[in-house]
Order: structure tokens, then C-alpha cells, then sequence
């Protein structure tokens, strides 16, 4: 536990707001549109293509550049190119609950930035972040690639023992572990042990409002340890 807490990562998508949302499953749609009207895919072929960029690369977006020469901007535009309302709204709780944590938030994704400031206008709660480090920040290089949390405390200029990270994927907190830093997934003991590497994260959190609760824990935890 490091004694001051300085940086709070949050992934994005499907951990600032819920699954349940439909929002993801969405730009899901629209990356399968986009193989299929840019690159001439069929339809059958899509959904194993996409599932194999994203075991190999971390995200669909980088199988398709390296395999198929994409212009990354195009294809971000075009994914994201969505009615945000429809999906969700503002998070009042959430708001509360940032506005108490002393640590800077940061956004930390394989989006591109102007996908996550739509999401937290949407959510109301843009004001309580600092950074938003995006796809493009990070050269293209995507979560779980570890070089691209390297890069991210690059960024901020801490070292990974000053930063606490919070992600709906297993599979992107082991790298932040073996850098040092707090590691919460927001889903479930049963999510962790199916997505394995359930070693690597610290706290579990069924929704990202209680994420208050784990910085009090270490807060408390800190102080009992200088006592």
C-alpha cells in the first residue's frame, strides 16, 4: 500500500458505466459494420476475425492495422459515431463518490479521447478527471500490451506503486500488477476466475460507485501502518 495514493486509472467503457448499458455491444455492431463496408468482409467471417485481434492485439483496431493497413482515425470516428443518451445519462452517485476521492482521476483507454469526454459529459462527471490517456497518447498501443501502461506512468511521471487502477477486464490489470500498481476489477469472483489471473486483482467491486469504499480501506490501511 504506497503511502500517498496520487493517480486513480479508470478504463472506460463497460467500467465507468455498466455493460448492461448496451453501449459497448453497440460499437461492437459498428466495428463489424465497418469490416464489412471498409474492408469487404463477409459477415461470417467477422466475428472469429474480430475475436482473434482481440486475444492477439488486445483490441479489434489493432489487428486491423497491422493485418490490414487501416487509418486508425477513420475507423475511430467511425465506431464511435454514436447517440451516447440513448445508452446513458448521468450518474449522480458516481459524481458523489469521485468528488471524495483527493487522488487525480485519469482515463485510461483504448478509445480515442473524444469517445471519453462525450462519455463523461454524458455521465456528468467530466470535471472530476485530469487526463484522459487515449489510444493515440499511448502511439496506438493497446491495453494489455504492457508497454502501454509503461507509457501511461510516462505520462503522468509517477512510478506504478503511486496509482491505483480500475477495469472490467482481468486481462488489463496483470500488467498494471507487475508494474506495482492497486489493481480493482469492477465484476465479479466468478468474472476474475473465468478470465484467470484472478491473482492480479485486489479488490472485486460489482459496480465502479463502490470504488470509494476500497479508497477508504487503504486509506485506513495507510494510517494504521504509520501508527
Amino acid at each position: 500500500m504506497p503511502k500517498t495514493l496520487k493517480y486513480i486509472l479508470f478504463d472506460l467503457d463497460e467500467t465507468l458505466y455498466p455493460s448492461r448499458s448496451g453501449l459497448m455491444a453497440e460499437i461492437g455492431r459498428l466495428m463489424s459494420r465497418y469490416m464489412e463496408e471498409r474492408l469487404g468482409m463477409s459477415p461470417t467471417e467477422v466475428p472469429t476475425l474480430r475475436e482473434h485481434y482481440y486475444r492477439m492485439y488486445g483490441t479489434t483496431m489493432g489487428g486491423l492495422q497491422i493485418h490490414h493497413g487501416i487509418d486508425p482515425e477513420d475507423y475511430l470516428a467511425y465506431v464511435h459515431d454514436i447517440p451516447l443518451e440513448d445508452y446513458i445519462g448521468p450518474n449522480d452517485k458516481l459524481d458523489r463518490v469521485l468528488a471524495e476521492i483527493e487522488a487525480e482521476k485519469v482515463v485510461f483507454t483504448n478509445a480515442s479521447k473524444e469517445h471519453a469526454r462525450r462519455v463523461l459529459k454524458t455521465l456528468g462527471i467530466e470535471r472530476h478527471f485530469s487526463h484522459i490517456i487515449d489510444v493515440r497518447a499511448l502511439g496506438c498501443i493497446s491495453k494489455p500490451d504492457p508497454e502501454a501502461f509503461r507509457r501511461a506512468l510516462e505520462i503522468l511521471g509517477v512510478k506504478g506503486d503511486e496509482c491505483l487502477i480500475v477495469d472490467d477486464r482481468v486481462l488489463n490489470l496483470a500488467p498494471a500488477k507487475e508494474l506495482g500498481m492497486i489493481t480493482v476489477l469492477v465484476g465479479s469472483e466468478k468474472t476474475a476466475l473465468r478470465q484467470g489471473h484472478s491473482k492480479d486483482v485486489d479488490f472485486v467491486i460489482g459496480e465502479v460507485e463502490e470504488i470509494g469504499k476500497v479508497v477508504r480501506r487503504l486509506t485506513s490501511q495507510a494510517l494504521s501502518s504509520d501508527g
